[in-house]
């Protein structure tokens, strides 16, 4: 992957790694006078005030661009919540204490139609892909009774297989109704599944290919 590029400020550094990009454009059209893509930088740290280049960047759904306060202010702290949220025809958001490859997370897009490029993150493929899948599903009957703020959430891509998330976590609808709440689930990321966002062992017959390095529980 890509070293993040840094842009360093007076008050705030930012840094923007292309390879998780989905380009939802949010930071463009929340703060163009700091995220301009036609400009040479494209990113001006002093464009705005720290705290509304902060809070901007902590829309950016795939943790393209994170940010590093050189004022003193404190820098992001992830969500009590591990949250799974479903995009239309589109990746799964993922926020909260994140744990992928070893390396820490607050957000995340995830693959699962199959077709990006850089699995496990979504790189638009899904878009050219024609992928189909509702962000409004019906809730599941998985329920583990209780949330546990605070605790880390291990992402764990079974090689060939779906995404298998280890510890409390809700699954929700696009519109933020919970599907599910549970201290493990497997995610379908082949786009065969007939129960998505869930796996049920589609990837197998569709001859879904993302092998090791990623590694994770058996699913």
């Amino acid at each position: 992957m890509v070293k993040p590029r840094s842009y360093t400020g007076t008050d705030i550094e930012i840094s923007f790694e292309m390879s998780r990009c989905i380009h939802a454009r949010n930071c463009f059209l929340s703060l163009p006078q700091v995220f301009d893509p036609a400009r040479r930088p494209w990113v001006d740290p002093d464009g705005a005030p720290a705290d509304e280049i902060a809070a901007m960047i902590r829309t950016c759904p795939s943790g393209a661009l994170t940010y590093r306060r050189m004022d003193g202010a404190a820098d992001e702290r992830p969500r009590a919540i591990n949250r799974v949220q479903l995009r239309e025809n589109g990746p799964v958001e993922i926020t909260g204490d994140l744990r992928l490859n070893g390396e820490a997370y607050t957000r995340l897009t995830l693959c699962r139609c199959g077709a990006s490029e850089n699995k496990p993150f979504c790189d638009a493929a899904h878009d050219k892909a024609g992928f189909v899948a509702t962000g409004e599903p019906d809730p599941s009957d998985k329920d583990s009774g209780e949330d546990r703020p605070g605790e880390v959430l291990q992402i764990r891509p079974v090689p060939n297989g779906p995404l298998g998330l280890v510890g409390p976590v809700e699954v929700t609808a696009g519109s933020g109704a919970r599907l599910a709440r549970a201290e493990k689930v497997f995610l379908c990321r082949c786009g065969a599944s007939k129960n998505k966002p869930f796996c049920d062992g589609s990837h197998k017959g569709a001859g879904f290919s993302a092998p090791a390095p990623e590694t994770g529980p058996e699913g």
